[in-house]
């Protein structure tokens, strides 16, 4: 079975979300049939790179609320990644595009790195203090060799604006024809979707229900053919 999730780097619910499904897969008994793929998503995807302000700054304006008000959303999602295990820094943190990690991502796939990548990048961007858009590409770089990439070939990747980006894009077309219009969004066999960061509860019963659901195997076979099985393989006889 195989599980997708459309998620960006600087969606806070993003990164409770993961928590919270990956502590229902750890519980599932099936987990190690299922296949988890990661999907770009940018929550911001005309913000021009190098275009960085605070996050407290980008909600007031966003929704029209005092900072205050801003400052205690962010209390109430640090308590709630804490519930997870997970560290968030409620003050300081700053946003920017994430069009370029989402290229890196993609990279990262190809080197069998992604979800390696995929933690590190939420670390960062939530808990730790250096910014992961201030000199972006140096950042990223460093982040990318601790997942366990090649930095020349990582910095290959983001000097060149056209690597990976037809990947982004058709990721976010395909989340459009869904009918995301937000993430984290999960989807299992392309049968269920699952919208936000859900509690645990629900993960596990989506993943049992996709299961229990899939088809079963139908065999084509016009006539007996050899084959190996417990008692050994057939020898053809001339």
């Amino acid at each position: 079975m195989r599980v997708e999730i459309w998620s960006d780097i600087a969606c806070p619910w993003c990164y409770v979300g993961k928590a919270r499904f990956e502590k229902a897969l750890a519980a599932f008994p099936h987990r190690d049939g299922v296949e988890v793929v990661h999907r770009s998503f940018e929550l911001d995807p005309n913000r021009a790179k190098g275009d960085i302000e605070p996050v407290l700054t980008l909600l007031s304006k966003k929704y029209g609320m005092s900072e205050a008000q801003a400052q205690a959303g962010e209390h109430n999602l640090r308590e709630q990644a804490a519930a997870e295990g997970l560290a968030y820094r409620a003050e300081g943190r700053d946003h920017g595009s994430t069009f370029d990690m989402h290229r890196l991502l993609h990279f990262a796939k190809e080197q069998g790195r992604q979800s390696e990548l995929l933690q590190i990048l939420y670390r960062a961007n939530f808990a730790e203090e250096r910014s992961v858009y201030a000199d972006a590409d140096a950042r990223l770089v460093e982040l990318a060799v601790e997942a366990g990439l090649d930095a020349d070939a990582a910095r290959k990747v983001l000097g060149d604006p056209d690597a990976y980006a037809a990947e982004v894009r058709a990721d976010e077309r395909e989340a459009a024809e869904l009918g995301a219009n937000g993430v984290p969004f999960f989807v299992l066999d392309r049968k269920y979707g699952v919208s936000g960061a859900q509690p645990a509860e629900v993960f596990a019963q989506a993943l049992t229900q996709a299961w229990g659901e899939r088809p079963p195997l139908k065999l084509i076979q016009a006539e007996d053919a050899e084959a190996c099985g417990p008692d050994g393989c057939a020898v053809p006889q001339r």
